[in-house]
């Protein structure tokens, strides 16, 4: 009887914990990076840095430019060569010396998606998340690593889902677990963030690390200098001419 009752008050006591609504959540989060409106107001984004790879033995230079909401250009570079990815809103493409091709190449449709998610969500799924088309679900506390997180999933108008794990008392983003069809194939990506540094009033993580869920080889960005609210060329984002498709300097 003893514990009967001990299990009545754990069950009535648990929700109470974090009496949250999806909805709450989400607006605490944008509350926590700074409000909608400071997030709004940055409208390019230029983030300078480093991304390890090879268990953290191989260290390439990286610059990232985002135009919200929806071109964004990736650069890494190492020994002179530099790879470009980049998406204008409906067209991706990619130069990759890596793979010993010097001359732009149209990506897939699969490959636009998810870069387009990224410019979108350059501050976080969870903001602005009604304009976006998404919709949310709660879905509780998860442990992650040791310390409770509070959980949330976000669909995607695409069938695409985002796992997002907020902390609990700062209601940042720790975690989050990206669900997508690509090439026919799912793919589930999974980020953690930390290190989160204030850019135009707005919090951005500076650090992430990255891994497909079921393999060991991470990819962790560190980034070193931000800029909002810069002049980028729009012909960037665009297929390029030879102009455009010249590194960022």
């Amino acid at each position: 009887m003893r514990r009967f009752a001990a299990a009545i008050l754990i069950i009535c006591a648990a929700p109470a914990a974090f009496p949250f609504t999806a909805a709450e959540l989400a607006a605490k989060n944008v509350e926590a990076k700074g409000g909608l409106e400071k997030v709004r107001a940055i409208r390019s984004l230029r983030l300078e840095g480093k991304i390890l790879v090879n268990n953290d033995t191989l260290e390439l230079a990286s610059v990232t430019q985002v135009q919200p909401p929806g071109a964004i250009r990736y650069e890494v570079a190492i020994q002179g060569l530099t790879q470009v990815q980049a998406y204008d809103g409906k067209q991706a493409w990619q130069i990759n010396p890596f793979q010993g091709r010097k001359d732009p190449e149209r990506l897939s449709a699969d490959d636009a998606k998810g870069m387009g998610e990224d410019a979108a969500d350059f501050a976080g799924p969870l903001v602005d998340y009604e304009a976006k088309g998404y919709k949310l679900d709660y879905l509780g506390t998860e442990d992650l690593d040791g310390s409770p997180a509070l959980k949330l999933r976000v669909w995607r108008p695409n069938g695409d889902i985002t796992f997002v794990y907020l902390d609990p008392d700062q209601f940042l983003d720790v975690r989050t677990v990206n669900r997508r069809i690509e090439h026919g194939v799912p793919h589930e990506t999974v980020t953690d963030f930390g290190d989160y540094e204030k850019v135009a009033g707005v919090y951005l993580p500076f650090a992430q690390d990255s891994w497909t869920k079921g393999t060991t080889a991470h990819q962790k960005t560190q980034i070193e200098k931000a800029e909002a609210n810069v002049a980028i060329d729009d012909g960037a984002f665009h297929f390029p001419t030879t102009a455009s498709a010249a590194p960022a300097k």
